[in-house]
């Protein structure tokens, strides 16, 4: 089993992972403001960039073609300083991404963790639930995200977010990464 990363002795960048539903977007916007940071959502920049939404990309080029443009975005995102970063839920899936955002020095990757079912309510109540096709298929569900979950774990941070608001896990983020920073500056 890989060891888990170390924070870096300085973070100018938070990126959110997490499955759909976690609340990558709500806390990162939260997270952001907080900090006084700007706030990406690397599937919203995707979308900008191709012009199309990412159903469209599936539909017209496939899943391969998808996560080699996710890739791309992720990696010039990454190397703005003082920015939260949400990514979509299978980006963590691509090693290229895996890798590029933990070597990506002064970067704190957040996992946000609940329960499978607490993560499918909340994508059902969002507008355009019913354009997921994915969540009627439960099984295949479960199973990305049961084989997302180690990949999602070797994140530097994991929040369990199930009983917490998104303030109030925007909150337990800056808590930890501050505690973190004062530790080191002062040892």
């Amino acid at each position: 089993m890989k060891k888990k990363p170390q924070l870096p002795a300085c973070i100018s960048r938070i990126v959110l992972v997490g499955f759909m539903g976690a609340g990558k977007s709500t806390v990162g916007a939260l997270l952001a403001r907080q900090l006084h940071w700007p706030f990406l959502d690397a599937d919203s920049v995707l979308e900008d960039r191709a012009r199309a939404t990412i159903s469209e990309i599936f539909a017209q080029q496939g899943e391969t073609a998808f996560r080699r443009l996710e890739a791309g975005v992720i990696q010039d995102l990454i190397s703005n300083h003082h920015l939260v970063l949400a990514v979509g839920g299978g980006a963590i899936e691509t090693g290229s991404i895996r890798d590029a955002l933990l070597e990506s020095p002064e970067t704190c990757i957040v996992f946000l963790e609940a329960p499978l079912e607490i993560m499918i309510s909340r994508c059902e109540q969002q507008p355009g639930a019913a354009l997921r096709p994915v969540l009627n298929d439960r099984e295949r569900l479960r199973s990305r995200f049961e084989s997302r979950l180690p990949h999602y774990r070797n994140a530097h941070l994991v929040v369990e977010t199930a009983t917490l608001t998104p303030e109030e896990t925007s909150q337990q983020i800056l808590a930890a990464v501050s505690a973190f920073l004062k530790e080191n500056t002062l040892a």
